[in-house]
C-alpha cells in the first residue's frame, strides 16, 4: 500500500510539472473563450449544455459492451445558450469529455463510483462532463459566484462526485500507470495530440466587412488599440498582426490574443469577422472569376458568414447571392437580422437544397458561378469547435474528430453525397464556374471527386465541358499550388484547405466583351478609384438622341490607366493564341493600316467593325476613349513630353462632324490612286487632364450603313476631302 502511494505522488508530482511545462501553450486555446474563470469551473448552465451535447454525440458501444448506461433524455427542460462565450464553453467541454469517453467510465467503474443508485442513468452525460472539468481541476472545488444562477441537478452531480474525489483520484493515477502517461493528454492517439498542439498555436483569420469600413479605417482603429502592424505571423510579439499573403482583406492575429480581439469594437460591430481562412480562400476564388453583373450560388446555408463575405464582395446593386437550404422561418428571420447588421443587401434565400433546384429556374439564370461547400469529414481542421461554430456544421463531426479518423464506410457514404453534388451543379448550363472547397485530408473527398465528376460529362455535348483551372488570384510561385489544385496542409498557421476550380472551356469562336475583361479587372484590383457605375435606359436614350456629348473626366492617375491597357493585352492574348491579330485589336476588333499621305503624316486607323458606344459599361464611358487607350498600350512606358503648342485652354467641349472621308491610297501596282470606299466621321472632343489640356480624337457613333458602301473606284461624293 505505501508503494502504490508514492507511485500516486511520484506520478502526480511529473503530471504537475508536465502540466506547467505546457501550460503556456494550451491555456490560451482551451480557456480564453470561456466563461472559465483562473480554471475555477463553469457556470451551472454551461454544465447542462455540454451534457446535452455530450448526449447526442458520444460514441455508442455494442448492446454486449455496454457497462456505463446513458438515459435517454436529460432533464425535462433546458436553457438555451446566454451568448456565443457560454455556447464555445459547452462545446469545448462537451468534445473534451468525448476523447476521454473511454478512460472517465473506467475512472467511474474503477472508483466505484458507478453504478449510483442515487443518480438516474439520465443524468449519466452530466456525471461525464463534470468529472472531465474536476480532474481538469486537479479535484479542487470549484467557485461559485453569488450571482450565478443554480440549477439542482448540476449541484447534486457535483456534491457526489467532490464526496468521492480521493477514489476518483486515484482511479485516474492507475490509467496513467497503465498508459505509462505522464498526462491524460498522452492516453489519446498521436494524430489527436498533433492536433492540439496545432490548435494552441494556429492564429486566428478575420476578413474585413468593406461593407462597414475600409482597409484604411480598420488600420487606424487597431493602431489605437495598441495593436501593430507586422510582415508575417513569423513576427507576431504581443499585440500585432499582420495581412494574409493570399487574401487582400483579411487579417491575421496571435492566437493568444483571441478573448482581447472578440471584445473590440470592430468585432462586435461586423466590421472585422473571425472565420477561417479556407473558406476566404473559396470566396476569394469565386470573385475573380465574376463579371460584373453575374449572380452567384452558395449551395450550402451552414456558412452564413462565407455567403456575408461573398456578398460583400460583389456588386451590391447589380449582382445576387443566392443561399440555398433555409427550411425554416425562424431560421430566415435569424439570417436576415444578421445580413442587415453587417448591411449585406443583396442576398437571397431559398428554401430548397441544392440538389432539389432546377437547372432551368428562372430565378437563377443570371448565375455564373457556384461555390460549392459541401459537408466533410473535415479531418484537416485543429480547432474543431471553431470551425462547426463559425460554420454551423452538424455537431456529428466532433465524434469522427475526437478518434482522429474516419470509418470507411461514413468516408465512401461524403464522398458519394459531395459527387452527387458537383455533378448537379454541372448541369446548370448559364454557369461559367464552379469553386469546390473542403477541409478534408482525404484524396476520396477532394481529386477523386472532382476527376469523377469531369469524367461523367455530366454537362452535355450543347454546351461547352468543363476543364480543371488553377484560381486566378494565385500562381506556381505560392505555396500550396500544386498542378491545378490548390492545397494546404494542416499546419501550425493555418487549417486544411483543398480548393478546386471547375471552368468551361473557352469557345474559340467567342470574344470576351469589355465590360467582361473590365469586371476581371476590378477583381484584380485594377480599378480601384473608378466608377463602375451601370448607367440607365434613360440615360443612354438620351445620349443617343443628344447631339452634343458630355465632357468626359480623364483619370487621374495615369498608372492606373496603363495598369488597365496592359490587363487588357493579358486577358486577350489567351483568347487569340491561335491568332495573329494583337491584342487591342482583338478587344475592338479594329485592325490598324497606316496609309501614306502626300501632303499630311497623319495616320489613320481603319475600323472594320467599331465598338458602339451604347455597349460599353459606365466606367468605360467615363474613361479615355478606347483609340486613345491604344494610343498608350502600344507605346507604354513611352510618354512624349508636352509641347508649347500642346497646352491649349479648353474653355468648352465642341463636337465637330467631319463629313465622310474618302481616304487615298496608292497602288503597288501603278502611281494611280484609288479612293476608298468605307466612309467614316471623326470627331475631336475636348477633355480637360489633370496634366495638361488636350484633345483626344474619338469614334462618332454615326457610321455610315455597310450596304450603302460603294465600289472603290467611283467617286460619288461631290467635293471629297482629300
Amino acid at each position: 500500500m505505501p508503494s502504490s502511494k508514492s507511485n500516486l505522488m511520484l506520478s502526480g508530482d511529473i503530471s504537475d510539472f508536465r502540466k506547467m511545462a505546457i501550460s503556456n501553450e494550451r491555456e490560451p486555446v482551451e480557456k480564453s473563450t470561456t466563461s472559465l474563470i483562473e480554471n475555477n469551473g463553469y457556470q451551472d448552465s454551461v454544465y447542462i449544455n455540454a451534457a446535452k451535447i455530450f448526449q447526442g454525440i458520444r460514441n455508442e458501444k455494442p448492446q454486449d459492451k455496454i457497462v456505463v448506461r446513458y438515459g435517454n433524455e436529460l432533464v425535462p427542460s433546458l436553457p438555451d445558450f446566454k451568448d456565443e462565450c457560454s455556447q464555445r464553453s459547452s462545446y469545448e467541454l462537451a468534445f473534451s469529455a468525448l476523447k476521454y469517453q473511454d478512460l472517465l467510465e473506467n475512472i467511474l467503474l474503477d472508483s466505484c463510483f458507478y453504478p449510483c443508485q442515487s443518480i438516474p442513468d439520465e443524468l449519466t452525460s452530466l456525471i461525464v462532463v463534470m468529472l472531465y472539468d474536476l480532474q481538469d481541476r486537479k479535484f479542487q472545488a470549484r467557485q461559485i459566484s453569488d450571482e450565478e444562477e443554480s440549477i439542482p441537478e448540476v449541484r447534486d452531480v457535483e456534491h457526489y462526485l467532490y464526496s468521492f474525489k480521493t477514489k476518483l483520484a486515484a482511479a485516474l493515477a492507475r490509467c496513467r500507470i497503465k498508459h505509462d502517461a505522464l498526462s491524460i493528454e498522452y492516453i489519446l492517439p498521436e494524430t489527436l495530440r498533433k492536433q492540439e498542439q496545432r490548435a494552441s498555436a494556429l492564429p486566428l483569420y478575420a476578413w474585413i466587412n468593406t461593407l462597414k469600413s475600409s482597409l484604411e479605417d480598420i488600420y487606424k482603429d487597431l493602431k489605437k488599440e495598441g495593436f501593430t502592424k507586422v510582415e508575417s505571423v513569423s513576427d507576431f510579439e504581443g499585440y500585432t498582426y499582420c495581412l494574409d499573403k493570399h487574401c487582400h482583406d483579411v487579417l491575421v492575429f496571435p492566437a493568444s490574443l483571441k478573448e482581447e480581439i472578440l471584445n473590440l469594437e470592430l468585432f462586435t460591430g461586423y466590421k472585422l469577422i473571425l472565420q477561417d481562412k479556407s473558406r476566404s480562400l473559396a470566396v476569394h476564388s469565386v470573385k475573380a472569376l465574376l463579371n460584373m453583373d453575374d449572380d452567384i450560388i452558395v449551395a450550402h446555408i451552414g456558412s452564413r458568414l462565407t455567403a456575408a463575405h461573398m456578398s460583400v464582395l460583389s456588386n451590391q446593386s447589380t449582382s445576387k447571392v443566392f443561399v440555398c437550404g433555409v427550411k425554416s422561418q425562424a431560421k430566415e428571420v435569424e439570417l436576415k437580422e444578421l445580413f442587415t447588421r453587417m448591411e449585406c443587401g443583396n442576398i437571397e434565400l431559398l428554401h430548397e437544397d441544392f440538389t432539389e433546384i432546377e437547372p432551368t429556374d428562372q430565378r437563377l439564370q443570371k448565375a455564373k458561378v457556384i461555390l460549392l461547400l459541401p459537408r466533410c469529414s473535415g479531418l484537416g481542421v485543429s480547432n474543431p469547435i471553431e470551425f462547426i461554430l463559425n460554420e454551423h456544421e452538424d455537431a456529428g463531426l466532433l465524434r469522427d474528430l475526437s478518434q482522429g479518423s474516419v470509418a470507411e464506410n461514413k468516408l465512401h457514404i461524403l464522398a458519394e453525397t459531395q459527387l452527387q453534388e458537383l455533378m448537379h451543379a454541372m448541369r446548370f448550363n448559364k454557369v461559367q464556374a464552379i469553386v469546390y472547397c473542403t477541409c478534408s485530408v482525404y484524396p476520396e473527398e477532394n481529386e477523386a471527386v472532382v476527376n469523377k465528376a469531369l469524367e461523367s460529362g455530366v454537362e452535355g455535348s450543347k454546351v461547352q465541358p468543363y476543364r480543371l483551372s488553377p484560381p486566378l488570384w494565385c500562381n506556381s510561385e505560392i505555396e500550396g499550388t500544386s498542378d491545378i489544385f490548390f492545397k494546404m496542409e494542416p499546419s501550425e498557421i493555418s487549417n486544411c484547405c483543398f480548393l478546386a476550380v471547375l471552368a468551361r472551356q473557352r469557345d474559340p469562336a467567342e470574344v470576351m466583351s469589355v465590360k467582361d475583361i473590365l469586371a476581371r479587372a476590378a477583381a484584380k484590383g485594377l480599378l480601384e478609384g473608378l466608377d463602375i457605375g451601370k448607367s440607365s435606359k434613360r440615360e443612354e436614350k438620351r445620349k443617343k438622341k443628344s447631339k452634343v456629348t458630355q465632357q468626359r473626366n480623364v483619370p487621374r492617375d495615369t498608372g492606373v490607366q496603363t495598369n488597365i491597357v496592359e490587363f487588357l493585352n493579358r486577358e486577350m492574348i489567351a483568347i487569340n493564341t491561335n491568332s495573329e491579330v494583337s491584342p487591342i485589336k482583338a478587344i475592338s476588333g479594329v485592325p490598324q493600316k497606316n496609309v501614306n499621305q502626300t501632303n499630311s503624316s497623319i495616320q489613320l486607323k481603319k475600323i472594320t467593325k467599331p465598338i458602339s458606344n451604347s455597349s460599353l459599361p459606365g466606367m468605360l464611358k467615363n474613361t479615355p476613349n478606347l483609340s486613345s487607350m491604344s494610343k498608350v498600350f502600344e507605346r507604354r512606358t513611352h510618354i512624349r513630353k508636352p509641347r508649347a503648342e500642346d497646352k491649349m485652354v479648353v474653355l468648352k467641349p465642341v463636337e465637330i462632324v467631319l463629313p465622310p472621308v474618302m481616304v487615298p491610297y496608292f497602288n503597288p501596282q501603278g502611281n494611280k490612286s484609288q479612293i476608298s470606299a468605307q466612309h467614316y466621321y471623326y470627331r475631336w472632343i475636348g477633355i480637360k487632364s489633370s496634366a495638361r489640356d488636350l484633345f483626344i480624337p474619338s469614334l462618332s457613333k454615326r457610321l455610315v450603313n455597310p450596304k450603302e458602301t460603294l465600289p472603290s473606284t467611283v467617286v460619288k461624293h461631290p467635293r471629297p476631302w482629300i
